[in-house]
């Protein structure tokens, strides 16, 4: 358990930084973080950070493509949390 809330953590930090850094690039026209690599780090458990992001520096909150991916993930996200918790009762 404590090493996944470290995971957690260490995942999410990543994730918000590389969030960020492509919104930087984005308004000074540089290469872009490719969207596969955001979606990536949303998978492997940065979701809950990235959706909260995507408002508050309002960066791919318009784009829909990137929207509906990342609420399916966040759906798996909580079907398999919630999966989790129903085998440990």
């Amino acid at each position: 358990m404590k090493f996944s809330i470290i995971y957690l953590i260490i995942i999410n930090i990543l994730a918000s930084i590389l969030f960020c850094a492509d919104k930087r690039k984005a308004q000074y026209g540089k290469r872009r973080i490719p969207e596969s690599i955001l979606h990536l780090f949303e998978l492997i458990g940065a979701i809950f950070t990235i959706i909260p992001l995507m408002f508050i520096i309002r960066h791919k909150n318009q784009k829909w493509s990137y929207k509906i991916v990342s609420f399916i993930i966040l759906a798996l996200w909580i079907f398999f949390i919630a999966v989790a918790l129903f085998r440990l009762n």
